[in-house]
């Protein structure tokens, strides 16, 4: 008899860890989320509980203070933060470990990984990537943050906006230009670091969605930068985003399903208590073929990033898949959240229910990460069309 092939890429060790994570998550975090989203930033102290766990330490070698993990137990990861059931917290927590940490681990020099690594690990420093600009979003090659070198320094001129622990941050990935004719090649990445003057961290933005989330804008004037704090080699920032944007776009998309599927759970569970005309309305006709199409929805969207995560933990050429895949996900996601809204139906606008955050929150996944537009574009040109 044939060997059954697994149905999704986790193996048991990962399965085991996903159980770790449900706890920590159900018993730690959702329970205030409610108080959190009240305001614009969760509680620094996260970080530190998050740090505790190991949990920021996934993508980090050993000797840094991480677990050494793969990103299949990072994928693993981020499943389970869908759970806390607020956007913000999500992606502030994702942004640090699962972002920031990596690249820093992937291209930076042995004294830069011993200074930020370790405590980065811990949730005693926070990082945030600097690459939105106020003219310039997906399209990466027309920012306009500028440095100059000058000596031992870079000179740093510019802006950052939408920035994911923006006001918060220790540190700060910023890719910027260093050779404006150069092209591509004219890109580095430098690692600002709190209170070095010049540099502002605005307070966090008002946004439709991820309220508890810290999101705000940068500036940086004439910023004197070390040049120890360049992370890779000069000329290497574009390219280096560039294959971090993948993962990014992946966690985005996995998020995304599981934020879903949690929904469709909750509606489900009302959809059956809740009675009119003398029976649960999740018995009509039309709420059950309403139920249907989001569970099609989302098992697709499931299997579709499964196929990308596969792919990219195998090495393989997957920008195409990767970009399907958020897309795919974003749409659903969107699909889901409204028909989950009308099927609570004035319940669903209250917040005590929960289903209004989601909503609000799935909005942005269609345009954070790349926009959708622009992934199709991605697509499109890879295809050959």
């Amino acid at each position: 008899m044939a060997e059954k092939l697994p149905l999704v890429p986790f193996r048991e060790e990962h399965e085991i860890f996903r159980q770790q994570c449900r706890r920590f998550v159900e018993k730690e975090l959702t329970p205030h989320v409610m108080e959190w989203e009240k305001g614009q930033n969760f509680p620094d102290e996260v970080f530190r509980w998050v740090g505790k766990m190991g949990l920021h330490g996934i993508l980090i070698p050993e000797e840094y203070g991480g677990a050494g993990g793969d990103y299949l137990m990072a994928s693993v990861w981020v499943e389970e933060m869908a759970r806390i059931r607020s956007g913000g917290v999500e992606a502030g927590i994702g942004m640090h470990g699962l972002i920031v940490l990596p690249a820093i681990a992937r291209f930076g020099n042995e004294n830069q990984k011993k200074r930020f690594l370790p405590p980065g690990v811990k949730g005693e420093k926070i990082g945030a990537l600097g690459l939105t600009e106020p003219v310039a979003g997906s399209d990466l090659a027309n920012i306009r943050t500028v440095a100059k070198r000058e000596g031992d320094h870079y000179f740093l001129t510019g802006s950052k906006t939408f920035i994911t622990n923006g006001s918060r941050a220790d540190f700060v990935l910023v890719l910027c230009k260093t050779d404006p004719g150069a092209g591509y090649r004219g890109f580095s990445t430098l690692i600002v670091e709190k209170g070095m003057p010049g540099f502002t961290q605005g307070k966090p933005l008002e946004k439709l969605g991820w309220h508890a989330g810290d999101t705000s804008e940068l500036t940086f004037e004439n910023v004197a930068v070390p040049v120890e704090n360049r992370l890779g080699e000069e000329g290497s920032g574009f390219y280096n985003s560039m294959a971090n944007l993948e993962w990014e776009r992946l966690i985005m998309a996995l998020g995304t399903v599981c934020s879903a599927q949690w929904a469709f759970d909750r509606t489900k569970a009302y959809v059956l208590q809740r009675e009119a005309f003398g029976r649960p309305i999740g018995k009509f006709q039309v709420n059950r073929h309403k139920m249907v199409d989001m569970a099609m929805e989302i098992e697709a969207a499931r299997q579709l990033n499964y196929h990308a995560l596969r792919k990219w933990i195998n090495q393989e050429p997957c920008a195409v898949e990767v970009s399907m895949a958020k897309v795919f996900a974003s749409r659903m996601g969107e699909f889901v959240a409204t028909t989950c809204l009308q099927l609570h139906g004035g319940y669903g606008y209250m917040r005590e229910y929960e289903i209004e955050r989601f909503f609000r929150d799935v909005r942005i996944n269609a345009i954070g990460g790349g926009t959708s537009e622009i992934l199709k574009e991605i697509a499109g040109r890879l295809m050959g069309l």
